[in-house]
């Protein structure tokens, strides 16, 4: 890959802990593409976190914070100015607005249904579900994709193997890619 993209990460993306950490691992040096996301977004992640899977507070303070540390560059500001313009789904035009304000040209999202291809015409803006940007990035980099798999593997106390059953549940199509392009034996 010859340039990095910036792309806006989700927050149903970030709250999803093994993906999440499988995609910034991704946003580390050797970089294969620029994470982006906005203070709003974080907050969404945290009130899904605490909420919706049982985070102590303590624990998505930790989390933002590390956000903070390693992707500094990564937030996004300015952008409020441009909500009322959006024209997606009420609820993530503020993820849209954010995207187009850094000139992002990916949204990493679950929620496709909420980033239509009608409203994001002329905004050189497109969603990607993290499954189809996964594959992109495998497709481009493999060596690099497999060697932060196995880093997260490793980090985690887990086998390959293990991290890609849990990496199954949300990316199912990437995971057997790797499976067959990767792991042939």
């Amino acid at each position: 890959m010859t340039s990095r993209p910036l792309v806006v990460l989700d927050s149903c993306v970030l709250a999803n802990f093994s993906l999440c950490d499988t995609l910034l691992r991704l946003a580390e040096p050797p970089r294969l593409y620029e994470p982006r996301w906005s203070e709003q977004i974080i907050r969404e992640t945290a009130r899904t976190l605490k909420a919706k899977l049982g985070w102590p507070a303590s624990l998505t303070t930790y989390f933002e914070a590390e956000l903070r540390a390693h992707f500094g560059e990564a937030w996004i500001s300015g952008y409020e100015s441009l909500i009322p313009q959006m024209t997606n789904h009420e609820k993530d035009r503020h993820v849209l607005a954010a995207a187009v304000h850094a000139q992002a040209p990916i949204v990493v999202t679950f929620n496709l249904r909420h980033f239509r291809r009608e409203n994001l015409e002329g905004r050189r803006v497109r969603a990607m579900h993290p499954q189809s940007f996964l594959v992109e990035m495998f497709r481009q980099e493999q060596t690099t994709v497999m060697t932060k798999l196995e880093q997260q593997a490793a980090d985690r106390s887990r086998s390959l193997h293990g991290l890609l059953e849990i990496l199954s549940l949300t990316v199912p199509e990437f995971v057997a890619l790797v499976y067959e392009i990767a792991l042939r034996k």
